[in-house]
């Protein structure tokens, strides 16, 4: 039998995929991380070439390694010996299959709320790679676009700021100055609408708290 809160996540991640596909996403809801290491390994085929961004998410969650012991071909920059060998993995993204990531903020609605700070993961979110999979834990939810900005640029921003302890005003007090910072990660903001090609983009809900 369901849980209070159980009941909650399926009924809001119903709601989500429904507007999600009114808006030419693949959308489906995971009840837990292990259901989302499974379809994972379904929707994405063996052989498929695969990289992702600085999501933690995808990290915590367990999808990176089981990527890498799985049978593709990934490419990884956390494994970059040099700023080089980084950003041309960077540019890799854009020729390979799947790129996974997640978002900072998704409204009931089903707008997407990203901010970046080199760009490269909406970039690539935006165009570039075949098929572009979002792991989005219903944490992520907001009410509408306004309250999803605020969270990634008054939530998600700082609390990635303190992971990479960088010079930024919210690493040192946790609040959002909108600083002209050079370290700054909010360069870049982007509020995606629809999917374009129609189902380009699969988003993967889960019914658990994952990323900031």
């Amino acid at each position: 039998m369901s849980t209070a809160k159980e009941s909650r996540n399926e009924k809001l991640a119903a709601t989500l995929i429904r507007n999600l596909r009114q808006r030419h996403y693949k959308a489906c809801y995971c009840r837990d991380t292990k259901e989302l290491l499974d379809t994972v390994a379904t929707i994405i085929p063996e052989g498929s070439t695969i990289t992702w961004g600085g999501s933690d998410s995808i990290r915590t969650s367990g999808v990176t390694t089981m990527l890498k012991n799985g049978n593709y071909k990934v490419y990884d920059r956390d494994d970059a010996k040099t700023e080089e060998e980084k950003i041309a993995i960077y540019r890799k993204a854009f020729e390979c299959d799947y790129y996974l990531a997640s978002v900072n903020a998704i409204s009931e609605e089903g707008v997407i709320v990203n901010v970046d700070g080199n760009g490269n993961r909406v970039a690539a979110i935006t165009w570039g790679p075949k098929h572009v999979v979002l792991v989005v834990g219903l944490n992520k939810v907001c009410r509408d676009v306004e309250s999803a900005i605020k969270r990634a640029r008054c939530m998600a921003a700082p609390t990635n700021m303190a992971r990479f302890n960088l010079n930024t005003p919210c690493t040192r007090d946790g609040v959002c100055h909108d600083c002209k910072s050079t370290d700054s990660i909010c360069n870049y903001v982007s509020i995606q609408r629809m999917s374009h090609p129609a189902e380009r983009h699969i988003i993967i809900l889960v019914g658990e708290e994952l990323g900031y």
